[in-house]
């Protein structure tokens, strides 16, 4: 390590390679004019990596690893300044005065930025009561303070946000966590951090910038649009669902395999130019973020046409400040045409082989012209359009995945067969539209992320017709916590106003106690109400509303009264594996009670249930033994589509007898079969955490493996358009795996999600709404039977079922005879009971 010395007269500036943008270049020339005899070093990419690999190869993987460029830019910094000291200083850092006063006898300086950003709402997360710059650093070389960062870098490399994982955020928790021997000089923001950001600016109000005081000043230029200072990684292994039509007619559905097309590009593949469309009209700043959004495009090969036939000449300019061929802007006067009038000049100027939509007031995700091309492209489809579109309705703190339908605004087509729009002030999308898929081979994208229609009080609709789309609505986060998640992953990826994702963060702090209570009737299927919310199509069923839905927020904090009910038949080589887990269950043993039912076992269940009792009875709060015999006997497997009602209607009945005998003053009741082997002993918390009425956790083979119980789904967009009569048996449905169905293994990225209809494997129930009337239906309610049809019955209650994908339990596929699980065969005839109570 080099002796103890001063910070060396060096400047170290990265850049991706040496051709610097003239704003940048002029202020990166103030740091050499103001200290003229200072060594001047600019690293390019090229040279950052070959620096680490000779110095610090042991950190390349993780270097590498970085999905965006930003996360690579901060890191290297810390790096050469171990190595080399020095000063290292952004890109777009100006100096005012030379440092040599400033940093003299000092071993590592480092700067505050202005207070304001610690109330940022990407700072606010990080809970940091203030913030740590990294775009000014000066150090002597092989201080103690960046091995001690190096290994924060390792330890945060997972992380998501640049911040966090390399950024300003990780600096500071490293400045505060430094070893005792560390000598760390920091600087307030007045000295070399004093202007504030442009978003701080937005929130907080301009401050007057104190240039005789400051040394330097950063001007925030390469990190204002959004948290992270960079665009979003291209994503990888990106698969969307699809289906297409031929002039109306369903053809196929499956993925899009957005890599798959990526490699026929690279391999020199026809990539055409895509013109974008976008009308506007006064309104700069809404067009200015759309602007942002095609400039932030993965797929390069576009144009962007402006028609604006405004007043104003604020966007004009925008777009010469900007000064990138790509934006071609033509202004007409404001002469009153039609929307759809402006449409057609747009089309007329476009020379793109492929036109796309662009409106000005919408947001647009990096991956929308890529992911639209590619599946036009690789399905040999003449039009693409998104099946739902995210709404965002920020004056009401409301976000929603619409309806499925054809999104006229999503249309990407082959500009040769665009017909005209007509001459209407609104609504001249929607026959362009109809006469694209009339006419031609589409392809419909279930990618709702990729289009944020915003409600912003100035669209062409009015707000009757926006309140009707979030009643159709897939799926809805209503204000509180929920809502502020959402909002901030749209911030990582698109250029949201501060303002909005901290009104989003004000929210949830103010309605966090709401959350649970709103977003337990958050969510309307669109497909599942075409196909009656049943797995296929059938009459639409109005669903009743409850005069209030049932508390369950107080739940979550304390130890709710529990009611565990298994029915059993032929189960004596299940009970040990499944009286050690009730054991282990970590949940108070007083809250505890437990009801099981044996019927027609032929194994000593009956008689394994009996030895057992005394130790239930002593470790539990209440325990009932129920016995009934149904006298079922199934001539064949047990998985054989001819035997489903028969076998199911009785195990229906079983729940519901069980239940009408065991169930006492408990407030919650969990469902949970007697085969299965593991789950966590948190179980019960972490359903009763997700703060809904009904829930079931992700019951699979193995750990991480495929989906066991296939009746927990959700319907697939097009579920309505599919023949479901042909998998009509008995009065039940039962089609093949995966026909209109989606199960929780494709759906692990989500923390919920709404669900059509729910297995029994563990499912847990609010009692209540058992005593209000919800059973197990052994008759077929909707063509659905048992729990299914206990999901469609809610539904119709005015109660939404809901999955944690990532909350798994196990049941190994080998322990069943099937498809279909074995607990609960149970039974008729004679009964007997034995219960006791403490």
């Amino acid at each position: 390590m080099p002796e103890k010395q001063g910070i060396p007269p060096l400047i170290h500036q990265t850049w991706k390679n040496t051709d610097v943008p003239p704003d940048w270049r002029t202020w990166s020339e103030t740091w050499r004019r103001h200290h003229p005899d200072w060594e001047y070093r600019l690293w390019t990419d090229a040279d950052n990596r070959a620096f680490l690999e000779q110095h610090y190869a042991w950190f390349l993987p993780i270097y590498d690893g970085y999905l965006e460029p930003i996360k690579r830019a901060d890191a290297i910094r810390y790096f050469l300044l171990d190595h080399f000291g020095g000063l290292y200083v952004d890109m777009d850092f100006e100096c005012l005065r030379p440092l040599t006063g400033l940093l003299a006898g000092k071993e590592l300086v480092l700067g505050l930025e202005p207070e304001e950003h610690a109330g940022l709402p990407w700072n606010r997360r990080s809970g940091l009561p203030r913030i740590v710059g990294n775009a000014f650093m000066a150090s002597r070389p092989g201080h103690p303070f960046w091995p001690h960062v190096h290994r924060q870098l390792v330890g945060a490399h997972t992380m998501p946000g640049p911040l966090d994982a390399t950024g300003p955020c990780l600096l500071t928790r490293a400045v505060d966590s430094a070893p005792e021997d560390c000598s760390i000089t920091v600087l307030g923001a007045e000295t070399v951090y004093p202007a504030l950001s442009p978003f701080a600016e937005e929130l907080f109000g301009r401050r007057d910038v104190d240039r005789d005081r400051a040394h330097a000043v950063h001007h925030w230029s390469s990190s204002w649009t959004r948290e992270d200072s960079g665009p979003p990684a291209a994503s990888a292994g990106r698969k969307v669902r699809f289906w297409t039509s031929q002039d109306l007619h369903p053809c196929a559905y499956g993925v899009v395999d957005l890599d798959a097309q990526r490699r026929r590009w690279a391999s020199g593949a026809a990539a055409p130019t895509v013109s974008c469309l976008m009308v506007t009209k006064d309104r700069s700043p809404l067009a200015e973020r759309a602007i942002r959004c095609f400039l932030a495009q993965t797929y390069t090969r576009a144009e962007l046409v402006v028609v604006d036939d405004g007043a104003d000449d604020a966007l004009e300019e925008h777009v010469r400040a900007l000064a990138d061929p790509r934006i071609r802007l033509h202004r007409l006067p404001p002469e009153g045409r039609t929307l759809g009038e402006l449409r057609n000049i747009a089309v007329d100027l476009a020379t793109g082989a492929y036109v796309c939509q662009w409106d000005d007031d919408d947001l647009y995700d990096p991956e929308r012209l890529e992911i639209q091309l590619a599946a036009v492209l690789g399905l040999d489809a003449t039009a693409c359009f998104l099946a739902r579109e995210r709404l965002w309705w920020p004056a009401r703190r409301k976000l929603a995945l619409s309806g499925v339908r054809v999104w006229e605004s999503s249309m990407l087509c082959a500009k040769d067969a665009l017909p005209r729009y007509p001459e209407r002030r609104s609504g001249e999308d929607s026959p362009v539209a109809e006469a694209v898929v009339r006419g031609g081979r589409t392809v419909s994208l279930d990618a709702p992320e990729l289009y944020t229609y915003v409600i912003h009080g100035a669209n062409t609709f009015d707000e009757p017709h926006f309140t009707g789309l979030f009643e159709a609505a897939t799926q809805v986060w209503p204000t509180g916590a929920s809502y502020t998640d959402q909002v901030h992953a749209m911030a990582a990826r698109l250029p949201l106003a501060p303002a909005d994702v901290l009104d989003a963060e004000n929210d949830a702090e103010n309605d966090g106690e709401n959350d649970g209570e709103n977003s337990a009737a958050a969510t309307q299927d669109t497909a599942g109400d075409a196909a009656g919310a049943t797995g296929g199509p059938s009459a639409r069923v109005p669903r009743a509303r409850r005069p209030a839905p049932v508390d369950v927020r107080a739940d979550t904090d304390g130890h709710p009264p529990l009611l565990v009910l298994t029915p059993v038949k032929d189960a004596a080589a299940f009970l040990p594996r499944y009286l050690d887990n009730l054991h282990t269950l970590d949940y108070p043993r007083d809250a505890v009670s437990v009801g099981l039912l044996e019927g027609d076992s032929r194994d000593g269940t009956w008689e394994a249930l009996q030895d057992a009792l005394p130790a239930l009875e002593a470790e539990f709060r209440r325990v009932t033994l129920v016995r009934r015999h149904f006298g079922l006997e199934l001539t064949g497997p047990r998985w054989e589509p001819a035997v489903q009602r028969q076998r199911r209607s009785v195990l229906a009945r079983a729940r519901n007898h069980l239940l009408s005998r065991a169930l006492a003053d408990e407030r919650w009741v969990l469902w949970l079969d007697v085969d299965v082997t593991d789950y966590p002993i948190d179980l019960v918390q972490r359903l009763l955490g997700a703060r809904r009425e009904i829930v079931v956790p992700h019951c699979v083979t193995e750990p991480a493996g495929p989906s066991f119980d296939l009746n927990t789904f959700v319907l697939r967009p097009d579920a309505h358009a599919l023949n479901w009569d042909q998998w009509l048996r008995d009065g039940i449905l039962q089609p093949p795996k995966g026909f209109g169905r989606i199960y929780l293994d494709e759906l692990r990225a989500h923390e919920t999600v709404r669900v059509d209809a729910v297995g029994g494997t563990a499912l847990l129930v609010h009692a209540d709404l058992h005593r209000d009337g919800l059973v197990f239906p052994a008759v077929p309610h909707r063509r659905l039977i048992e729990t299914e049809g206990l999901a469609a019955l809610a539904q119709d209650m005015g109660v939404e079922c809901w999955a944690l994908p990532a909350v798994e339990v196990v049941h190994p596929r080998h322990l069943g005879d099937g498809p279909m699980n074995q607990a609960g065969e149970g039974a008729a005839g004679a009964e007997a009971r034995v219960g006791s109570s403490r």
